[in-house]
């Protein structure tokens, strides 16, 4: 149950009281699959909010990604979450895997670019995106921001209705190709991300990143300024011999438009005092700045009172019009 249901439930109009008699309030963050970047992210994020706000009690949800984050947080089923931004576009304005239901969402912060990793082996002769025609590729999980991705770069590539599609998570994408049963997969995430990792330390297996940042103008003239170059660094993984050049996206952290007021003060302030807890799980969480919030990244509007906390610091933060 998110906190605004149990808020209802209990027929409470202050925020930091300890919930129903003696019970603890419980705050929920959306992230993704366990061999991405989002699950630890949320769980350390979560756990700094337990020890720092009393009377709540945080936890962080596996799910699988982006569309599902929009989907529970937009729908009252959690407090907020993490997506790209492409998918929390696609929600705010109904379209895409959101057709018809627009979702009432707004940004909390922006965080860090997630890298669209286009992952092989040498082993199976893949050199290029277009040699993917005809493969069997996983493009992620189900209810995946980088499922959504995955299909316009295949799209881009005008190889979308040539692939045999896989929908599987990271760690089962990584599984698949080890045991032949796919011959490439798609996942959008921070660098390192376990999953790559896992498969670069493969014995007998060689990691291959496929080169697809050729894609990004076709998906913006088609989908609007969302996607940017950029560049997987050959000391990311294990055994690759060049940079990759992929497609990069940023997260956001996004809560429902009803989120209280002072309760996305309070988060706000508790995570940027305490990045450090955050950095300690995931080297990206070191490009997590306030600083990011002047960018004008976002494409959903800034919750208001994450203005005004954004404001209280010095910083102006606007969202991409």
């Amino acid at each position: 149950m998110s906190l605004r249901n149990l808020v209802a439930a209990c027929g409470m109009v202050f925020l930091f009281a300890a919930g129903c008699g003696e019970k603890q309030q419980m705050l929920s963050i959306t992230t993704g699959g366990t061999g991405g970047v989002y699950y630890p992210l949320g769980g350390a994020l979560a756990n700094v909010l337990s020890k720092k706000m009393p009377g709540f009690q945080v936890t962080s949800e596996v799910t699988g990604g982006s569309v599902d984050n929009l989907k529970l947080v937009g729908n009252d089923q959690a407090d907020m979450g993490f997506a790209m931004v492409d998918a929390a576009f696609d929600a705010l304005n109904g379209r895409d895997r959101f057709d018809g239901n627009p979702l009432p969402i707004r940004a909390l912060a922006v965080l860090y670019p997630n890298r669209m990793h286009a992952v092989t082996v040498q082993q199976t002769g893949i050199r290029e995106l277009k040699d993917l025609s005809g493969k069997r590729v996983s493009v992620g999980s189900p209810g995946s921001a980088t499922e959504v991705m995955a299909t316009r770069i295949l799209e881009a590539y005008g190889i979308d209705q040539s692939v045999e599609r896989e929908r599987l998570s990271a760690v089962e994408s990584v599984n698949a190709l080890k045991d032949g049963k796919i011959q490439a997969f798609f996942f959008a995430a921070g660098i390192p991300t376990a999953a790559a990792t896992d498969l670069a330390a493969t014995p007998g297996l060689t990691i291959q990143l496929l080169d697809h940042a050729d894609a990004v103008p076709k998906m913006n003239a088609k989908f609007g300024p969302l996607y940017a170059p950029g560049i997987i660094p050959k000391e990311t993984y294990p055994g690759m011999v060049a940079d990759a050049k992929n497609v990069d996206v940023w997260n956001v952290m996004f809560a429902s438009a009803s989120m209280p007021d002072e309760l996305v003060r309070e988060v706000l302030a508790i995570m940027y005092d305490n990045l450090d807890a955050l950095e300690s799980v995931h080297k990206d969480a070191s490009q997590i700045r306030i600083e990011n919030q002047a960018l004008r990244i976002s494409p959903i509007p800034y919750h208001p009172a994450a203005i005004e906390f954004y404001r209280e610091r010095g910083v102006t933060a606007e969202h991409a019009s």
